[in-house]
């Protein structure tokens, strides 16, 4: 089975939003906002569209 590709494109969100406050290495931060600078994006959009991603690929295993 091939791994999944992370693409990105525009979607406009809609409904009601929250802020969430999180903790990452500063190393990921980097990263995120080294994506965000090369596609044009904001670090928001960039982090939403990956765990819209990984939400879509989750699999859940049982112990």
């Amino acid at each position: 089975m091939p791994e999944p590709v992370f693409r990105i494109a525009r979607k406009n969100y809609t409904g009601d939003t929250a802020i969430v406050s999180m903790r990452m290495p500063k190393d990921m931060l980097s990263d995120i906002d080294a994506v965000a600078a090369e596609t044009g994006r904001t670090r928001n959009e960039v982090m939403m569209m990956s765990m819209e991603f990984a939400l879509e690929h989750l699999k859940i295993e049982n112990k």
